[in-house]
C-alpha cells in the first residue's frame, strides 16, 4: 500500500506510450489521465490530480455519449477531489452529474449507483 511514486511512473510510462501511438482525443488516453489523477489524489496534491481529471473529462465530453458510464466515473473522480478540497457544492454537482448518467445507462440495481448516492448523501451533510 501506499507505493504511489512507483504507481505514478508505471502510469505515465503508459501514458507516454499512448500518446505516440493514439489520436489526442483517444479515451484510453483519458484513462490514464485518470489513473494519474487518482494518484495524485491519493497522494494529497490536489492540484495536479485536478488538472489531470480536467484533462480525462475533456476528452470524454468530446469522444462519448452523454450516458456512457465512464464519463459518469469521471465526474464521479472530480466530485471525490472537490471532496477531498473541501468545496462541497462542487463535488456534489459533480456526483449529481455522475448519478444522472449511471441511473440512465446502468440497471436500477448497479452497485454503482449506490455508491454515488453515498457520496451524495456524505457531502450533503457537509455543506
Amino acid at each position: 500500500m501506499g507505493e504511489y511514486s512507483k504507481a505514478l511512473s508505471y502510469y505515465e510510462k503508459a501514458l507516454e506510450i499512448k500518446q505516440k501511438t493514439l489520436p489526442s482525443n483517444h479515451p484510453s488516453l483519458a484513462i490514464s489521465y485518470n489513473n494519474i489523477g487518482e494518484t495524485y489524489r491519493q497522494m494529497g496534491e490536489y492540484s495536479k490530480a485536478l488538472s489531470f481529471y480536467e484533462k480525462a473529462l475533456e476528452i470524454y465530453q468530446k469522444t462519448l455519449p452523454s450516458n456512457h458510464p465512464d464519463l459518469a466515473t469521471s465526474y464521479w473522480c472530480m466530485g471525490s477531489l472537490y471532496e477531498n478540497m473541501k468545496d462541497y457544492s462542487k463535488a456534489l454537482s459533480y456526483f449529481q452529474r455522475a448519478l444522472d448518467i449511471k441511473q440512465r445507462a446502468l440497471p436500477p440495481t448497479h452497485p454503482s449507483i449506490k455508491n454515488v448516492k453515498q457520496s451524495i448523501e456524505i457531502v450533503k451533510k457537509k455543506l
